[in-house]
């Protein structure tokens, strides 16, 4: 039955109780339960649902091997083009590599993730399998849904709309696109192609868009009449979305904001800290979803990053200017609930009947967990304890 019991926590809300898992969900939450298997003792630790981190890269990632200077010079294309040359020398994408990453991310508290996986005609579908393959040796401990991403651009690079296709085939659940403006220069032509395979075989659609403005703005409208036409609410997220962010005027913001609230189109930040933030005010007052991702973590890319989700809220949470707890607390939300309403998963939260998929931090209220990023007591998947104060458990 997979019983435990989870004695004096404190609840998001400030309530002090006990929450008693069975079966892999929360059965009860009260005071002076019992139950018939274990009992962990949290000590009025804060109880969080497990972060969800909505849009990574953890095929890129070259977490647990050498250090790797960072080698690419000049702006996107150069960085695209440097990590073609030396994939190969650094033998990524590497399923323990993939692995190492994905065992901090579970001591951290992760419990979902998205992962974008490069699909393209050097390397096939080769960063799907590798990640399969690391998460094979973690059933359990952490769920990751795919994205088959194109890295170098879709119709500029003939074989890889059909490598897309076929990785959904394979069961890849979202297809990905890249700038439809800035990469491929065809974007009626870039969505209609990604909208297509959606289309056929019902899967989510995640694009990358970091056009900035108008025309960045555009493409927004481009993807949300596609999301209305076929039907697709809820099974759409733009990620990054710089047109949302800024250089555009505020009544085009707040129509676009509208928009997505009414398509149920997510949106995807990974808090950068050399671009605007997103309106997120704006956004969760027009009931517009945000999700929040760790995006690349030590790569080709960037030396940077760590898995975190309570350090990427923080950077969002400051990126925003926020200070008070109630808008600490919208930047929490979104590496949490904004995160499980874009992957569209069922039961999530800290209530009775939902799935037992918890963290256990040593703060006192959610906007302390953020600001101090503290160390994580106890991650629980699945009504199982997995990792245990920055260890692995079991």
């Amino acid at each position: 039955m997979n019983d435990l019991l989870l004695r004096s926590v404190t609840l998001p809300d400030g309530t002090r109780a006990d929450i008693q898992l069975s079966a892999g969900r929360i059965a009860a939450i009260g005071e002076g339960l019992t139950s018939p298997g274990p009992v962990e003792d949290c000590g009025g630790a804060l109880v969080l649902p497990g972060f969800v981190d909505a849009h990574c890269h953890v095929d890129k990632t070259l977490w647990g091997g050498p250090w790797v200077p960072h080698s690419a010079a000049g702006g996107l294309a150069e960085v695209i083009a440097n990590e073609r040359r030396r994939r190969g020398e650094l033998g990524i994408p590497s399923p323990d590599y993939i692995g190492a990453l994905l065992d901090a991310m579970i001591t951290l508290g992760t419990t979902h993730a998205r992962s974008h996986v490069d699909v393209d005609p050097g390397v096939g579908l080769g960063g799907v399998e590798a990640v399969r393959e690391a998460l094979a040796r973690r059933k359990g401990r952490i769920d990751v849904e795919l994205v088959a991403f194109p890295q170098e651009g879709l119709l500029s690079k003939p074989g890889t709309l059909a490598l897309l296709e076929e990785a959904v085939r394979s069961g890849v659940e979202n297809i990905g696109g890249l700038d439809p403006a800035g990469i491929d220069d065809d974007p009626v032509g870039q969505l209609d192609a990604v909208f297509g395979i959606a289309g056929r075989y019902g899967c989510g659609v995640d694009i990358h868009l970091h056009d900035e403005g108008p025309l960045g703005a555009w493409q927004f409208d481009l993807i949300i009449e596609r999301t209305r036409a076929l039907g697709l609410a809820g099974k759409v997220t733009i990620s990054h979305g710089f047109g949302l962010c800024g250089g555009i005027p505020a009544q085009r913001q707040e129509q676009l904001v509208a928009a997505m609230a009414e398509q149920r189109i997510s949106l995807a930040t990974v808090a950068p800290v050399t671009r605007p933030a997103p309106p997120l005010r704006l956004m969760a007052a027009a009931g517009a979803n945000l999700a929040c991702g760790n995006d690349g973590v030590r790569d080709l890319w960037s030396p940077y990053g760590t898995g975190d989700m309570l350090e990427r809220a923080l950077f969002l949470a400051q990126g925003c200017g926020f200070r008070r707890d109630e808008d600490i607390e919208l930047a929490l939300d979104a590496a949490t609930h904004g995160g499980a309403r874009a992957l569209g998963l069922a039961d999530y939260g800290v209530a009775e009947g939902s799935v037992a998929d918890l963290c256990i931090v040593d703060a006192r209220v959610p906007a302390e967990a953020v600001a101090v990023r503290p160390p994580r007591r106890l991650v629980v998947k699945g009504g199982v304890v997995v990792a245990r104060n920055g260890q692995l458990a079991g």
